[in-house]
């Protein structure tokens, strides 16, 4: 036995159901019907617990590679101060224009090679877990 039931919904509202009535070829009263059911069911809230829960694990994976990335990240830079402010002698004062020319120019080297591995979607980082997962 059904039921009548009047209502009144915003008009925006009204037009969704009508373009996916339109596009299902089903009457409106079936898409509310399921609408109403899915809304009312039991299981509804478990259902977007598990999404929430899942959503939130994925979260909770992507924050940790991501700590985990720059911690690499942070020590990597850390080791190579400290190792360039180990070995890398004073320069005379006369050799510091030649010194200076030449790391501009290796600068620029690095700077180009970096665009290339960003457009190609290449990370260092990518590369070490790679390394790492293989010992």
């Amino acid at each position: 036995m059904r039921d009548r039931l009047n209502l009144s919904l915003p008009a925006e509202l009204i037009g969704r159901i009508n373009d996916i009535a339109d596009r299902k070829r089903v009457t409106r009263s079936a898409i509310v019907e399921v609408a109403v059911e899915s809304f009312l069911s039991p299981d509804h809230a478990d259902m977007q617990e598990a999404a929430l829960t899942r959503r939130l694990d994925r979260l909770s994976r992507q924050v940790a590679r991501l700590e985990r990335d720059q911690r690499i990240a942070t020590e990597t830079l850390a080791l190579f101060v400290r190792f360039w402010l180990t070995i890398t002698p004073p320069i005379a004062p006369e050799q510091q224009a030649a010194a200076q020319a030449k790391g501009r120019e290796r600068f620029d080297g690095f700077v180009e090679t970096l665009g290339k591995r960003v457009q190609k979607g290449r990370w260092f980082a990518d590369e070490l877990s790679d390394e790492a997962d293989s010992r």
